[in-house]
């Protein structure tokens, strides 16, 4: 097969799509794809060397991805290389629009999309261009400023060797973990670094990162955002290696992780840590990595992987719900999936390039069954999911695959009762999707489980009763398994087979015997359908009034019921099949139904039966039907009834249906329907002639198209005799792709003459009619017209696949190209007889002819209108099928694929039926490809019709031409540029005569649908210079009016889509020669070459000089398009929403490489200080984007760090990252800070604060000297036009005044923030003309800062904000004069400042990094005694949040001040407000944020938590040595002097407090051995009771610990908390051993692999938990219960003999007798010893109870026998009794009868006294 085609092709295809071989057609493929992908080839070479990319190169492109829909990778591996070469250069051209780039992208993706094709030695890659898109797009510094519009996306790669070095070395300077370019960093990493290198390139590969990212992730605790790009990395360096990589020390922390990424709640009061939720791993990458860590020797993997879903199994249960379910849902539905995939690869794909798979890591069979066993109990226990059963269906379908013997059984366990039960509708339906899951590996038997198709004929008859008309889920569900069962099995009665052959197993015999049942089962279905019909009548559902079409749910049970009976049928034997037909005949032709609901099922049912065996059907049903209508239409009045007798409907309805078969089996009744035509077509009834039609359209439709006419599962039918071929060895066998023998349709000489003769004879003279009335010569009603209409609409629809398309002249000059831009035309099987008339053409004359008469004479007849609109644009596109149908289908075969598809094995193994549908699919695919055709004549006259019904006066008329209209408008090429200026003309002003209708019709035009084109947003400057204006103009039109809310809603959705959809449009379109050089070689590479010329020397100029042209003419065109808008906007009439509209469109037009021309520059100035706010604001962000346009270049040099250095041995290569000797001078010294002009000069200032924190860059780029920079303070004759509009306007103190004004004014009151745009425009002024206006603005912002109004206080902060980023380039002089400004009005501020303004100076401290040597002044200036209690708490609290706002821009790199600001605040810890305890708690948080437990790093010389809490430590002794329990302190009003030490260490313990809990979620690492120090002072304070009682320090010690008992433990750390907590248990306060067994709880579960990994930590912790049982306080006690049977449920303990023995021998405690006590004497309160163990002992068996609640297993009822003979203990041992046996009834009560058979009858007796209440009265 392949070598044939290679003769013929030339080449050896990639891989192409194999379904185009079994198309009837298929031999004249090669040749038509070898001249398609030739001119491809050709053109797309020749429009990238003449260097024009639009439209040459998007054309050629778009078809080449068309060409891949078609026909898959049909090409040569060299141009396959050469292909995807291209589209990354052009993808890579670095002014490329944003829109063209995604298309390009998109296709260069589908070229690299399977990776075997092109191994690493055919394609080499450099993944720098790729890298410098991406940060072009993502990182852009403009496009905040409006001054680009980007969209993104991403790609793979195949790079050189030495890449991974390079991009190390690229991207390890950005690794500073408190800066966000280490999020960019990371995710750099995870998408470019390579991980497919073969083994022996693995040294200059993974292994140069591997070990230093790993250890990054193991020391990272607290989540933060880069970490899940780490997870994506592994994840897929796991998956591309197995076998490579050791990740076995890893596994216990892999699995920890991942259940903690699942955030399940644990524990009773759990507070979530809200960037656990945000910052979750993402699903499929958890499961890609987890399948490929399966396997290997250690087999450590799997064991970790049973244990998480041990412990996770109770969150499956449906009784159980929360937002985590739907993780675990997924987590469920993709692991089996991606195991099997892995499966696939090892076992069964072609070996490829890739690295594969060494034999030791294989999966063995052993791995398999321990994986799908691990898996089971989540997966059942997730059927019954509140989430719907389809993940689970997913799942078992995938598991089954594997261990069918394993997954099935259990869920016929299920299956069974469900189909028994009438109780629990939702269990059947679960049931049953997951049975359909696992219907293949059932039915198809296989070694491993023989008995599976016995299942299947029970099944088959139980599920009959699901077909009820009452409960509709029900009833779809059961056609789907029926349909699902019965597609994979014939159905032939092979019980003969016993007698006859004596070869067969004992399991075949059984399946033999079964199957005579099959014919009672097809009768037993049918007898349920006609219930279900019956039941479904119009009399019985619906009332007098209601509607008669059928409702959405009735159109889909006749969807399932006529599909479902259809498969029935075609897998029958004959003999099944004519009891079945007789049974239907006779049901159809004895009852009378009514056509729209019950009479449309059951002519499906015979549609079905006379698809199957068309002979055998049509000679029963056509003579019966016309006899039945000639006998009821022989007297002449019945034809001109409004309302037709019920039967000749009923009939004529059947005949229609029955007659959608194959056509040549229609060939021997052709007169007989011809002659019922003749008599029906002309019915007066509207209901009756559409009827006829649908006949009509059926006749023609069967004998015009090209389609398969049997899906059976097996070619050829089950015809043969039993005893040559037996059925049963068939059941779920897959087609067999290569002799699939599709039994094809196609028409034959007689059907077309028939077909035409039809058309003659029907449609000829209802043109005729319509012709003579649309000339006026005849009159007709409009019912007439419309019966017309219909008719020759339905002969469309039924011979459409026989007319050619339209002729027409092409219309010249729509655009100017140098390369052809022909359509391709592709054959689908029909030949157009052109001797005959061209119906396509006459229809199309008359309708046009019809249309203008009904638009001149009757416009309100709308039905004709709809009718025509509808023919219309069936002349346009339909060639026999409907995009939607196709649509449809193309869906519904993928969901049927998916949900009956192999994936282990592969290779296409769907069953026979899906094949062939897919094969069909492919035929209509070819059909409906109309992208780009040539754009006629004819097409423009029926265009402009379509415009004309657009605008008509009837808005439904207008909305369905409009919809015709856009699909037309997607279809033909450059056609919206010939139909835009007739849709302006409804726009223009000028043009009087324009109706209020017309002017909506034209703007819902331009407006488009949301999937189609809109027109006023084309991506080409001639376009939008028309409609952009001409939208504006519009306001001034007669036809406007702005009281109808209608139109100002369109005009607000026209501007909205247009700020949506646009992006920066292209002013530079050059080709760099790179790309040509490429587009050359692909002109000459052969098979097939090119027929078109490489271009010439001449044409190479031309194309040159076009291109420039080209810009040329765009920039005007820019020029122009900002010239008509502003003209608009001076327009005095223009109504304010279009002035509005217009200002909109003009700050879009801001671009980064093209100056806004002067007069634009004006009008924005001028409106800052413009009426309106809306205005205003768009005026400032547009003067900020001008500011960046203007603004002069400063010279950057290059510097090694070496040299900045000062010759301190730097270390370049160095893994140390942090605080060394060779980045100290970057960080701020008070000493040494430049106070001099000299010493300023002398400094080098680096602005960016990652730069020198984890290694060098090997160059750093750094400003030149000032002496190099622009002159600054330029006089106005220096300044260019721009620049002096503006200095004009902003040293014109009027101006000024009036803009501050403005500024100032509050917008929305309590709603408004710091306006960045406001600052980027202080910022821009300042940078740009450096302190001119300073002297102008300094008496403003003196006035302002004393002003305590909000409004007036955000102004000046955003004023100072901007100057303090503006003068980055000033001098040193200028700098030192402002800080002397600054100083003052900073202090006015801070003394001022309020609670609506402390976040907006907080912000304008903190904006951009900049060098903390520039700044000293400010830093200096906060310094100052931020907490002096001057002004109250409130403005120390506030002056602190500056401060932080300051220095944590700073990060690592003021060493110094931190250290000040901790000695400030050490002795100010213990404050008595709680706002400044709160903000010293989040300041402390940033001054040890630099303290991080990260590898490879320095210890920091920033303040370090140890010390810190060392010194903490001593001020808190008071309260750790007391015993006394610890009260909040409340200060008291006339309280002076010093406080005694246990006060202050309590004031100090609040803000302690507050530091811990503001660091749980903002620090890196946690400081674990500092916080188990704190630990026994928590305990002692946190209440158990949940009280709210307003006690802040007991909430904060309760929230503290819950924080800190979810955090990540290292292993080293697990046994020093494990110490900590045995101590506290040991203490007086019960509270604190109450505490410590829920923080316990939590500690585990978050941990839980690093602790299971672990012995010693197991047994410490089963150790503590039982000695707590024992512990004299009923709480603790019963707190230590929960926790134990919380660590059974997880698995983390386990109930072994010698814990059941302990608590068995724990119970037989005798307890002292009762003695008789004297009246009077006291009440013995305390429990003794001997009633404490005894209670420990059933504790300790009630929680082992507990601890399954869902299952019973063998151990439980012995243990619930122990349990009752305590039931009448003293207290409060009875009381725990009896609880225990409540919850077990409550948990086991809706699987009672399946855990009923765990039990001996004795023991069951014993528990229905247990747990039946007695009866009073018995």
């Amino acid at each position: 097969m392949k070598k044939a085609q290679s003769d013929t092709l030339g080449f050896n295809p990639q891989k192409d799509i194999v379904y185009n071989k079994l198309l009837p057609y298929a031999d004249r493929l090669d040749d038509e794809s070898n001249e398609i992908l030739g001119k491809i080839k050709g053109n797309l070479a020749r429009a990238v060397q003449l260097r024009e990319i639009w439209p040459g190169v998007l054309f050629w492109t778009r078809k080449l991805s068309t060409y891949m829909r078609l026909y898959g990778r049909k090409f040569s591996k060299e141009d396959h290389v050469l292909f995807i070469k291209l589209l990354y250069e052009l993808v890579t051209i670095p002014k490329l629009e944003i829109s063209m780039m995604q298309g390009l992208a998109r296709l260069l993706i589908n070229l690299l999309k399977k990776r075997e094709l092109l191994s690493r030695e055919d394609l080499e890659l450099s993944w720098r261009p790729l890298y410098e898109l991406h940060d072009r797009i993502l990182f852009s510094k403009t496009e905040h400023l409006g001054l680009n519009w980007f969209p993104k996306y991403a790609s793979v790669l195949y790079c050189r060797q030495s890449a991974t070095q390079e991009m190390l070395d690229e991207w390890r300077p950005l690794l500073c973990p408190f800066d966000v370019t280490m999020q960019r960093a990371i995710s750099y990493f995870e998408l470019f670094l390579p991980t497919t290198l073969p083994p022996e390139l693995h040294h200059k590969g993974f292994k140069l990162w591997f070990d230093e990212l790993i250890s990054l992730w193991v020391s990272v605790q607290n989540l933060p955002s880069w970490e899940v790009h780490l997870v994506n990395l592994f994840a897929r360096l796991s998956n591309d290696n197995i076998g490579y990589v050791d990740w076995d020390p890893y596994i216990p922390k892999i699995f920890t992780r991942i259940l903690r990424s699942l955030n399940l709640p644990v524990g009773t009061s759990q507070m979530m840590v809200p960037r656990y939720i945000t910052n979750a791993y993402d699903i499929s990458h958890v499961v890609l990595w987890v399948s490929s860590l399966l396997g290997g020797p250690s087999k450590q993997a799997q064991a970790q992987l049973s244990g998480l879903f041990n412990s996770i199994a109770s969150f499956f249960h449906p009784s159980n719900h929360g937002r985590w379910l739907m993780k675990l849902m997924k987590l469920l539905q993709r692991l089996p999936a991606s195991v099997v995939r892995r499966l696939h690869r090892e076992r069964y794909k072609k070996p490829t390039w890739l690295t594969p798979i060494p034999d030791s890591h294989k999966l063995t069979e052993e791995d398999i069954t321990d994986f799908v066993e691990s898996m089971m109990q989540p997966v059942l226990l997730a059927m019954f999911s509140k989430t719907g059963s389809l993940d689970a269906a997913q799942a078992l379908q995938n598991l089954a695959l594997m261990r069918p013997e394993l997954v099935i059984p259990p869920v016929l366990e299920k299956t069974y009762p469900a189909l028994e039960t009438l109780t629990e509708p939702h269990q059947l339906t679960a049931t049953l999707s997951c049975m359909i899951g696992v219907a293949r590996s059932l039915v198809s038997g296989g070694q491993r489980f023989p008995e599976g198709p016995t299942h299947m004929l029970p099944l088959l008859m139980r599920a009959l009763p699901g077909v009820d008309p009452n409960d509709f889920s029900k009833c779809m569900i059961t056609f789907q398994f029926i349909a699902t069962f019965v597609t994979l099995v014939p159905l032939v009665d092979c019980s003969s087979a016993l007698h006859e052959r004596t070869d067969l197993t004992e399991v075949e015999r059984e399946m033999c015997s079964a199957s005579a049942e099959f014919e009672d089962f097809v009768l037993q279905f049918m007898d349920r359908c006609f219930a279900l019909i019956d039941s479904s009548t119009l009399e019985q559902t619906r009332e007098e009034t209601e509607t008669e079409k059928m409702t959405h749910l009735e159109s889909l049970v006749e969807l399932g019921l006529s599909s479902t009976f259809s498969t029935i049928l075609t897998q029958c034997s004959l003999d099944i099949f004519k009891v079945a037909l007789e049974k239907v005949f006779n049901f159809a032709t004895t009852n009378i139904f009514e056509t729209r609901v019950s009479g449309r099922m059951v002519a499906d049912m015979c549609r079905a039966a006379s698809k199957c065996h068309p002979a055998e059907s049509l000679k029963m049903f056509v003579p019966h039907c016309c006899n039945a209508i000639n006998q009821i239409a022989v007297n002449e009045e019945v034809l001109n009834e409004e309302e037709l007798d019920k039967e000749l409907l009923w009939n004529l309805q059947l005949l229609s249906e029955v007659t959608r078969v194959d056509g040549d089996k229609i060939l021997p009744y052709r007169s007989n329907l011809v002659q019922i035509l003749q008599l029906t077509l002309r019915l007066k009834c509207k209901q009756g002639y559409t009827l006829a039609c649908n006949l009509l359209h059926h006749i023609l439709r069967s004998s015009a198209l090209i389609y398969p006419t049997e899906y059976c599962s097996v070619p050829g039918g089950f015809h043969q005799p039993i005893s040559d071929y037996l059925p049963i060895k068939d059941w779920g066998r897959p087609g067999d792709l290569w002799n699939l023998d599709i039994r094809w349709h196609v028409p034959s000489v007689e059907e077309t003459s028939m077909a035409f003769y039809l058309l003659d004879l029907i449609l000829q003279p209802e043109l005729k009619r319509l012709q003579r009335f649309a000339q006026g010569e005849q009159e007709m009603s409009r019912d007439d017209v419309l019966q017309s209409l219909t008719i020759v609409q339905h002969c469309l629809l039924g011979a459409g696949g026989l007319m050619p398309p339209l002729k027409g002249e092409p219309i010249p000059e729509l655009v100017r190209s140098m390369v052809n831009l022909d359509e391709t035309l592709l054959y689908t099987g029909m030949q157009y007889d052109e001797s005959r008339e061209n119906y396509r053409d006459a229809i199309c004359n008359v309708m046009r002819q019809l249309l203008h008469y009904i638009l001149e004479h009757s416009e309100d007849d709308t039905k004709s209108l709809f009718s025509i609109i509808k023919i219309i644009s069936d002349l346009l596109h339909f060639k026999g099928s409907h995009k939607h149908e196709f649509d449809s289908r193309w869906k519904s075969f993928n969901l049927v694929k998916k949900s009956m598809e192999n994936r282990l094995h592969g290779r296409k193994q769907h069953i026979r039926a899906l094949l062939i549908d897919r094969v069909m699919l492919q035929h209509e695919l070819r059909k409906l490809t109309v992208e780009g055709c040539q754009y006629r004549s004819i097409h423009q006259e029926l265009m402009r019709d379509l415009l004309r019904l657009s605008t008509s006066t009837y808005s439904q008329v207008r909305s369905r031409a409009q919809n015709v209209l856009f699909s037309a408008l997607g279809t033909y090429n450059f056609c919206c540029r010939d139909l835009i200026p007739h849709v302006l003309e409804f726009l223009n002003p000028d043009n009087s005569s324009v109706t209020q209708q017309q002017f909506k019709g034209a703007l819902y035009c331009l407006l488009g649908n949301h999937s189609g084109v809109c027109l006023a947003n084309l991506h080409d400057w001639e376009c939008i210079a028309l409609t952009w204006p001409a939208v504006v103009r519009s306001g001034l039109s007669s036809a406007m009016s702005l009281e109808k809310p209608s139109i100002v809603r369109l005009f607000d959705d026209l501007a909205d889509k247009i700020h949506r959809q646009y992006e920066t449009i292209g002013i530079d379109f050059a080709i760099p020669a790179d790309c040509c050089a490429v587009a050359k070689q692909l002109m000459i590479t052969s098979s097939p070459t090119p027929e078109d010329p490489v271009p010439s020397e001449e044409e190479l100029a031309e194309g040159l000089k076009r291109q420039e042209v080209k810009n040329a003419e765009s920039v005007a065109k820019y020029k122009q398009l900002i010239g008509d808008l502003l003209d608009c906007i001076n327009n005095r009439n223009m109504p304010w929403k279009y002035e509005h509209i217009a200002i909109g469109f003009l700050s879009l037009l801001l671009r980064d490489d093209h100056q806004l021309p002067p007069p634009a520059v004006t009008f924005f100035v001028k409106s800052l200080n413009h009426d309106s706010l809306y205005v205003r604001k768009v005026a400032i962000s547009a003067l900020a984007g001008i500011m960046k346009q203007i603004k002069r270049p400063h010279k950057k040099v290059t510097v090694s760090p070496s040299e900045l250095c000062k010759h301190q041995n730097i270390c370049l290569s160095g893994m140390v990252a942090g605080d060394r000797t060779d980045n100290k001078w970057l960080q701020y010294n008070s000493s040494s800070l430049p106070r001099t002009q000299q010493d300023w000069d002398g400094c080098v200032f680096v602005e960016k604060t990652h730069w020198g924190y984890y290694c060098w860059p090997r160059k750093l780029s750094i400003y030149a000297p000032l002496e190099e920079q622009p002159k600054q303070n330029l006089t106005r004759d220096e300044m260019t036009e721009r620049e002096q509009i503006i200095f004009d306007h902003f040293s014109d103190p009027v101006f000024i005044n009036q803009f501050i004004e403005f500024l100032s004014l509050e917008d929305r009151k309590g709603k408004d923030k710091f306006s960045p745009r406001r600052f980027c425009l202080f910022k821009g002024l300042f940078r740009n003309f450096s302190d001119a206006f300073l002297p102008l603005l300094k008496p403003h912002m003196e006035r302002l800062v004393a002003d305590s109004h909000e409004s007036k206080q955000r102004c000046v902060a955003e004023i100072i904000s901007g100057l303090i980023r503006g003068c980055k380039h000033w001098s040193y002089s200028k700098v030192d004069n402002l800080w002397e400004v600054l100083c003052p009005l900073l202090r006015t501020a801070l003394s001022n400042i309020t609670i609506e303004t402390y976040a907006d100076w907080g912000t304008c401290i903190a904006t951009e990094s900049r060098d903390p040597r520039k700044l000293h002044w400010l830093f200096e200036m906060l310094m100052e005694s931020p907490v002096n209690g001057e002004g109250g708490s409130f403005v120390d609290a506030c002056r602190l949040y500056v401060l932080q706002g300051g220095l944590a821009q700073q990060e690592w790199r003021v060493p110094e001040l931190l250290h000040r600001l901790l000695q400030y605040l050490e002795p100010k810890l213990t404050q008595v407000y709680k706002n400044v305890r709160e903000r010293i708690g989040s300041v402390l948080t940033y001054i040890f944020m630099i303290d991080v437990n990260l590898p490879y790093t320095q210890p920091t010389t920033s303040p370090r938590i140890s010390d810190f809490t060392e010194r903490i430590l001593v001020q808190l002794k008071p309260l750790t040595e007391g015993d006394e329990e610890i009260q909040n302190h409340v200060i008291e009003e006339n309280e002076v002097g010093e406080q005694d030490e246990r006060t202050q260490a309590i004031k100090l313990l609040k803000t302690v407090l507050k530091w811990l809990i503001a660091s749980a979620g903002r620090s890196f690492s946690t400081a674990v051995s500092e916080q188990l120090r704190l630990l026994p002072l928590l305990f002692k304070i946190a209440p158990v009771e949940n009280d709210d009682s307003y006690d802040e320090l007991k909430r904060d010690a309760k929230t503290c610990l819950s924080l800190m008992s979810q955090g990540l433990l290292y292993s080293e750390q697990i046994p020093m908390v494990l110490r900590v907590l045995q101590e506290i248990a040991g203490s007086s306060s019960w509270h604190a051993r109450y505490t410590v067994l829920t923080y316990l709880q939590i500690m585990v579960f978050y941990n839980l692999f690093s602790f299971m990994s672990d012995q010693k930590a197991v047994n410490d912790v089963r150790a503590l938990v039982i000695r707590l049982l024992e512990d004299e306080q009923l709480e603790v006690r019963e707190m230590a219960a929960t926790t134990l049977s919380g660590f059974l449920q997880c698995n983390f303990l386990s109930m072994d003999a010698p814990m059941q023995a302990h608590f068995e021998a724990l119970c037989k405690t005798c307890l002292p007798k009762k003695r008789k006590r004297e009246l009077g004497s006291t009440v013995d309160t305390i429990p003794s010893a001997d009633l404490v163990r005894r209670h420990a002992g059933v504790l300790g068996l009630s929680a082992c109870i507990l601890s399954s609640p869902y299952d019973v297993p063998t151990w439980m009822p012995q243990l619930l026998m122990d349990l009752s003979a305590h039931l009448n203990d003293t207290q409060p041992i009875e009381m725990t009794v009896k609880k225990t046996l409540s919850n077990f009834r409550r948990t086991h009560h809706d699987n009672w009868q399946q855990h009923k058979q765990q039990f001996t009858d004795d023991q069951l007796l014993v528990l229905t006294d247990l747990l039946v209440s007695p009866c009073y009265y018995a």
